[in-house]
């Protein structure tokens, strides 16, 4: 990501990340239709995926997708990657959405946005790893309160003479059955360290969430006395290397959200012009265009304040984390209204499990809380903004 420049007109995007993201667009609708999506993670219906009946993904298209290069995109050259803008990134996460993509492709870009603002050898091989094809990973930084605040690691880590001991629980680990690496930090006295630990080691357990998205997994990971080298340490002073990225996670999440939205909207659009009710297509009615286009301008909202967001990052902007809240703010709310105008429009179809809503709807309400929903990333603008509420009593 480039520093202390100016914030570039049009976000930044431009030929490179508009040949980019039309590239993704095309792939994903040639191998991911809706009737793909469906009978992949539908065909069998289950209202929730818990311990034993885990979401199914496609990992041969998976394979194609590494080979395409996407989990390269936030990684420099010298490391296999593509060196993308921040807005580029945030256009295939958005493209993701769209297409409700299961993968672990925005945990893994998650991670190689920290890995390459890190920094360092161990940093160095793990983003080789990942552009190569070779590992994808995810983020164990929460912990049981669903804190997304770095101080409050997850996990506790104790000198061993040759590294490093994790123990303790990180929460809400997206797809974490799915990739091979986990990026986790833990508190060491009064440092936070950051280490890359294999899905495979010792001592570490996986506890399947039980949730509602049917196009990923979420687990608890349970770290017992698990086994750290120096080679697999990060950094030993990682508090603000996570507060400097948080936006970037933001980000992506907000891409997905506006992704998944643009979806239900455009859908609910065609059925509205196609249902006939009283002699008319239903999108004749007020009642009908009227949440649409409340619909449409809640989306691009959003979304202009997705990119203003990915290009201050881009520009290396002190107000990144402002435009980032604002965004996932915006992303959340304009995704909580289409999802309920998408089902409520459709009619008695948009409540049914053959119906392909329920599957983005899903994805929209995960997403939502993922990293705090609109009226939490609120909040803390308010505070940033104007200071925290005081309450002066009666």
């Amino acid at each position: 990501m480039a520093e202390n420049k100016t914030v570039a007109k049009d976000f930044g995007f431009g030929e490179e990340e508009t040949i980019m993201r039309d590239a993704v667009r095309r792939f994903l609708s040639e191998k991911l239709t809706t009737y793909t999506l469906s009978r992949l993670v539908a065909d069998a219906p289950q209202p929730v995926y818990d311990e034993g009946n885990r979401a199914p993904w496609d990992s041969a298209l998976w394979s194609e997708i590494v080979a395409l290069g996407w989990t390269g995109l936030a990684l420099a050259e010298d490391a296999g990657g593509a060196d993308i803008s921040m807005a580029g990134i945030a256009a295939i996460a958005e493209e993701a959405g769209r297409a409700a993509l299961p993968s672990p492709l925005l945990p893994t870009l998650s991670a190689s946005i920290l890995l390459r603002r890190a920094g360092g050898e161990v940093a160095a091989r793990m983003m080789t790893e990942i552009a190569s094809g070779g590992a994808t990973a995810s983020l164990a930084v929460t912990n049981a309160t669903g804190s997304w605040d770095p101080a409050d690691a997850p996990l506790t880590a104790k000198e061993d003479g040759q590294g490093l001991q994790l123990t303790g629980s990180a929460h809400f680990v997206q797809d974490a059955f799915k990739v091979t690496t986990l990026i986790a930090s833990a508190r060491l006295g009064s440092e936070l360290v950051l280490c890359i630990v294999p899905i495979s080691a010792p001592g570490l357990r996986l506890e399947q969430d039980h949730i509602h998205d049917l196009t990923r997994d979420q687990a608890t990971v349970h770290f017992d006395k698990v086994s750290v080298g120096p080679d697999s340490i990060i950094s030993r002073n990682a508090m603000g290397l996570l507060t400097e990225v948080w936006p970037a996670f933001l980000i992506l999440v907000a891409a997905d959200l506006c992704g998944a939205s643009e979806w239900l909207l455009q859908t609910t659009v065609e059925y509205a012009k196609e249902r006939i009710q009283f002699d008319h297509p239903i999108g004749f009615f007020q009642a009908v265009k009227h949440p649409l286009v409340d619909a449409m301008v809640n989306i691009d909202r959003a979304r202009s304040l997705l990119y203003h967001a990915a290009a201050e990052i881009d520009a290396g902007s002190p107000e990144a984390e402002t435009a980032a809240r604002m965004a996932k703010s915006a992303a959340s709310d304009a995704a909580a209204f289409v999802s309920n105008r998408a089902v409520q429009l459709h009619g008695g179809i948009g409540f049914t499990w053959e119906h392909s809503i329920h599957i983005y709807f899903k994805r929209n309400l995960h997403n939502q809380a993922l990293f705090g929903d609109g009226v939490y990333q609120r909040r803390l603008l308010a505070n940033q903004l104007i200071g925290p509420i005081t309450d002066y009593g009666a």
